[in-house]
């Protein structure tokens, strides 16, 4: 076991974590926690861009209240206002870094970069770099980061957990290395940005997706955990069951793309007054909907209309894709299914990304900073990485370096190796129990089968817990299977069907102000 002593520990290299390391980092000393992983994680595979107010035409109480709507009465106000208010100089920090976001050569642009526009937006405010935003911001943050003489970047160790002391402070995080020894980083301050929690689901939007790890690591300190039950399936993801999971781009119905049922009939405009533009959720029950109805294992994703010039300018990388599938969208519409994509809850957060847990922040979709609600607006969250990790380092940049020493706590780990087939039978006994019983339509009998299942699973699990010697995956099972159960928790107390939590058993809003629902991990002792 070895120690070191860091000032800003950061874990997790998405767009939130990167911001955050290039914004402290001149004020602070940084260590960066970047597995390889990291490049295959859901901010690469970003299409659709970053929603702001940018345009002439629009106006920051309009996006709040798009915000608002999307998030189903659940959103926080001031976290709302605080993100779209910040959102334009966040954008104009990333074109100072040199993002290459698509410019709009029209004569009669208002603005120099070309804005399209979302399901739940009322008007074009989504900034992008053609249909491959995510990659081209990451790519671009990498390359300065790299060259950042204050950041140190640790690719070589994989956090399973993280340290605090005996006054519950965090004091930094346990790693594991490439052969399974343990380091213990010690640091002032930590902030996890780590993801969400997709990963619990057997179909993702991404070919390495989180599975909740940060927010249970989190929660293992005491830090509270809110809206859990809140996750998102995003609309049109490719469907091809023998190939690696592929997003279609919400962009691709902002440009005018139109869903069809295997029969070719088009279903949106008869359920919402936005048709294919309709938030998420709506669109997203809607197509499962369809599904039952036609018997069918996917819908259709109609673009042809749009005529080949127009479809290789806005979605080459969706039309390069799909062509390696042996599909041409300018010929033929794109088969799509929902998919787990966003975990709009997480660890609780103020408008800092401080938690619940003195000197423990998280920023991106670990957190739940209140902006998204009961459903996440799509682009609204490459935005809140952005303005929140900007927000996270001008608090530590005001906090400065801690120094004063503390107990920590201790760790103790068994001596066996665990079997990894064991591991990933559980696993994906875990995603299984989750898909059937809670996703996109949840009932109490399927909830409360799902609470008995993980608890089981839980057990099952617990012995080789005990006895086993820490791996990543051994550690990562374990928190993902209680943020499984805590999941379960939290829709079976939500009493009402709101946003992306739809239970036909209680339908209907509740009574009274809608309130987030917030857990602990001791909910489960």
């Amino acid at each position: 076991m070895t120690q070191g002593n860091h000032d800003v520990l950061i874990i997790g290299g998405g767009v939130a974590g990167l911001v955050l390391a290039l914004e402290i980092a001149d004020r602070r000393r940084v260590t960066l926690l970047r597995p390889a992983s990291d490049d295959l994680g859901a901010s690469r595979w970003a299409q659709g861009g970053i929603a702001a107010v940018l345009s002439p035409g629009d106006d920051f109480d309009a996006h709040v209240a798009d915000t608002q709507v999307a998030g189903d009465g659940l959103c926080d106000e001031a976290a709302v206002r605080f993100t779209v208010e910040n959102g334009p100089a966040a954008i104009e920090w990333l074109l100072s870094l040199g993002v290459p976001f698509t410019p709009d050569p029209s004569p009669d642009a208002g603005y120099p970069y070309h804005l399209t526009r979302e399901g739940g937006h009322g008007a074009r405010r989504i900034i992008h770099a053609a249909d491959a935003t995510g990659l081209a911001v990451m790519e671009t943050l990498q390359a300065h980061v790299a060259a950042h003489p204050a950041i140190r970047i640790l690719d070589d160790l994989t956090a399973i957990g993280l340290i605090d002391d005996t006054a519950g402070h965090c004091r930094g995080a346990r790693c594991l290395d490439s052969q399974g020894k343990l380091h213990e980083l010690l640091a002032s301050d930590t902030a996890l940005a780590t993801g969400g929690a997709s990963g619990l689901y057997r179909h993702t939007t991404s070919p390495h997706p989180a599975c909740g790890e940060g927010m249970l690591m989190g929660a293992e300190l005491g830090a509270e955990l809110m809206n859990l039950e809140f996750q998102q399936f995003h609309p049109t993801c490719l469907f091809d069951p023998q190939g690696t999971p592929f997003l279609i781009s919400e962009a691709v119905r902002g440009e005018g793309g139109r869903l069809l049922n295997v029969r070719g009939e088009r279903f949106m405009p008869a359920l919402h007054p936005r048709a294919e533009l309709a938030p998420r959720d709506v669109v997203a029950r809607a197509i499962d909907a369809e599904m039952q109805r036609t018997g069918s294992d996917h819908v259709l994703l109609d673009i042809r209309h749009l005529g080949e010039a127009t479809i290789h300018h806005h979605f080459p990388t969706i039309q390069a894709y799909c062509a390696g599938r042996g599909l041409d969208i300018t010929r033929e519409p794109i088969p799509v299914v929902p998919a787990a994509h966003y975990s709009c809850g997480g660890l609780s957060t103020d408008l800092t990304g401080a938690t619940t847990v003195a000197n423990l922040y998280a920023i991106g979709e670990v957190a739940c900073t209140g902006l998204h609600g009961a459903n996440r607006m799509a682009s609204n969250s490459l935005l809140e990485c952005l303005v929140f990790a900007r927000s996270c380092a001008a608090a530590l940049a005001r906090r400065g370096e801690v120094t004063e020493s503390a107990t920590l706590r201790p760790f103790g780990a068994g001596s066996q190796e665990a079997d990894p087939r064991a591991l990933d039978e559980i696993r994906q006994r875990m995603r299984q129990v989750m898909s059937t019983r809670v996703a996109i339509v949840r009932r109490d009998a399927g909830l409360a089968e799902a609470a008995e299942e993980l608890d089981a699973l839980q057990r099952e699990l617990a012995p080789i817990v005990d006895v086993s010697a820490t791996s990543a995956a051994l550690a990562g099972l374990w928190q993902a299977l209680r943020l499984a159960r805590l999941t379960v928790a939290s829709a079976l107390g939500r009493r009402e069907s709101r946003g992306l939590h739809y239970n036909p058993d209680c339908p209907d809003h509740g009574p009274g102000l809608p309130r987030p629902s917030r857990i602990h991990l001791s909910a489960l002792d």
